[in-house]
């Protein structure tokens, strides 16, 4: 190995242990802020159901750094159906302020708890009756000390060399503010369907909002059979429909069960005369099945936990009305 190399790969080497022993200070930034939860959380919790029930909504303001930690936590918020809005402090001070209605809530972000433009921010908040709940790292600090309740947020040190950077304190801050959007989201009983109608485009919105009836495949796109079929038959009606599976039926259209590729391969070296064998005695009998109301983002739990690639659907009397091939999905931006 050349001298360049070697240098290059102690480099490396010391990136690494630089990259972790910066995560292990940011993974102790949230532990130590987990264990200070406790009255102060509860308290605030029923602080900002009150305020969502009005229905009024919770202000998020920060500085600096915190200020874009502000915006993850009210965009969080705002998409699990709490209602909130982003206050820039400075701002606030030049007009902003009509944000601020009666009935809401303020969370004051900032870990020095001095931070000018947040305490500025405060005398005209309490002025309009609003109360505040402030993340701090200082219990003794200013911003503590005019707050109706305070969240600590406890670290040991900021990952920075110079403990200066906010680092450790904004990944502890940004924590502490998904945990109040999850336990706001359980406690309201908000659902996943809510959660569609806040996510109407992209990949999102495509699989929360999609149907199994908007995705399946029908009439000759599908490959159908009678139980009294043989695997010959099977495998002419899967060509025809050009997929990777046939759904067994009886007279009435009931599904009784499906014969995939994936079963035609296992039999091939062990079933003597495979064509000819009746389908009943190699299908699978009682496949799961979807209903064509169901979402598609139930299609996908399915093929995951099942590791299957062909699903039936069915109608409210158990009769073949579709299926879905998983090969589908990515053309229709499922996956």
């Amino acid at each position: 190995m050349t001298e360049a190399a070697a240098t290059a790969c102690t480099a490396a080497a010391h990136c690494l242990g630089h990259a972790r022993h910066v995560l292990d200070l940011e993974i102790e930034a949230i532990r130590r802020t987990r264990e200070t939860l406790g009255g102060a959380f509860e308290q605030a919790i029923a602080m900002m159901l009150e305020t969502i029930a009005r229905p009024a909504k919770i202000v998020v303001s920060g500085v600096g750094k915190n200020l874009s930690i502000a915006e993850k936590i009210s965009a969080t918020l705002a998409s699990t159906g709490s209602t909130s809005v982003v206050l820039n402090p400075v701002q606030a001070m030049h007009g902003d302020l009509g944000i601020l209605a009666p009935g809401d809530v303020l969370l004051a972000l900032s870990f020095s708890g001095e931070s000018d433009e947040i305490l500025a921010l405060i005398p005209a908040v309490r002025r309009l009756g609003i109360p505040v709940i402030a993340l701090t790292g200082r219990l003794d600090s200013s911003l503590a000390a005019c707050s109706e309740i305070v969240l600590p947020v406890r670290i040991d040190r900021e990952a920075c060399p110079f403990n200066m950077a906010p680092t450790a304190s904004t990944t502890a801050t940004l924590a502490l503010g998904d945990a109040i959007a999850m336990v706001l989201l359980e406690a309201r009983g908000f659902t996943r369907d809510d959660y569609a109608r806040l996510h109407p485009a992209g990949a999102i919105g495509r699989t929360l909002l999609t149907r199994v009836a908007d995705i399946m495949r029908t009439g000759a796109a599908i490959a159908t059979i009678p139980a009294t079929a043989r695997v010959q038959d099977a495998i002419i009606a899967m060509t025809q429909a050009k997929c990777g599976s046939a759904c067994v039926v009886d007279a009435d259209g009931g599904l009784r069960g499906i014969f995939t590729d994936g079963d035609l391969r296992r039999h091939l070296t062990r079933t003597p005369d495979l064509l000819t064998r009746p389908i009943a005695g190699l299908m699978t009998a009682h496949p799961i099945r979807v209903r064509r109301d169901q979402l598609a983002v139930d299609v996908l739990q399915l093929f995951e936990r099942h590791k299957i690639d062909d699903l039936p659907v069915v109608d409210e009397a158990d009769r073949l009305v579709g299926c879905i091939d998983i090969q589908d999905l990515p053309r229709l931006k499922i996956l």
